[in-house]
C-alpha cells in the first residue's frame, strides 16, 4: 500500500543570504510538521543552514545567475532533504577534516562535519555543474513503530 503521508516539495532560490535564512525556516517548519521533537527540529534546521551556506557561498559564490535548490521529502520513515547548487562542484575527498590540528582554528570546513553530526546520513554527489547534498533524518521512537503497525 502506498504511503499516503508522503510529502515532496522543492524550492529554487537565489544565491543570497536571505535564501539561506528561508531554507532554514522551511526546514524548521517541515521538520516540525514531520513530527520531530524540538531538538530534532533544531538539528535538522542547522544542517540545512550549513548546506545552504555551502551552496550559496562556496558553490554559487553569490552569483546572481546561479540558483540553489532545496527539496524536502517526508515519509513515515524519514525526512530526506536535498540542497544543490550550480557551482564548480566539490569532491568529498577535497573536504578538509575539521578535527585535524592544522584545521581546528579555521573558520570554514565545519559545515559538512556538522551536517554529518546532526543527520543520520549525508551523501554528496557531483552534478554537471554543481553539487547536491542529500541529508536523511530517520523517524525514531514510538511514533515510527506505531505508524508501521497501524494500517
Amino acid at each position: 500500500m502506498a504511503d499516503m503521508t508522503a510529502m515532496r516539495v522543492s524550492y529554487r532560490m537565489d544565491s543570497t543570504l536571505e535564501s539561506v535564512n528561508q531554507a532554514e525556516d522551511l526546514a524548521t517548519r517541515v521538520a516540525a510538521k514531520a513530527g520531530f521533537d524540538e531538538e530534532g527540529v533544531n538539528r535538522i534546521s542547522m544542517a540545512v543552514r550549513e548546506a545552504a551556506v555551502n551552496a550559496v557561498l562556496h558553490g554559487n559564490a553569490y552569483d546572481p545567475n546561479k540558483k540553489m535548490t532545496v527539496g524536502f521529502e517526508s515519509t513515515s520513515a524519514a525526512l530526506v532533504i536535498t540542497v544543490s547548487d550550480e557551482g564548480r562542484g566539490i569532491h568529498p575527498n577535497d573536504i578538509p577534516d575539521p578535527l585535524k590540528p592544522e584545521n581546528l582554528l579555521k573558520q570554514s570546513g565545519r559545515g559538512i562535519f556538522l551536517m554529518r553530526a546532526f543527520m543520520d546520513e549525508v551523501r554528496i554527489r557531483s552534478l554537471e555543474p554543481g553539487t547536491e547534498i542529500t541529508m536523511i533524518k530517520n523517524v525514531q521512537g514510538e511514533g515510527a513503530e506505531g505508524k508501521e503497525e497501524s494500517k
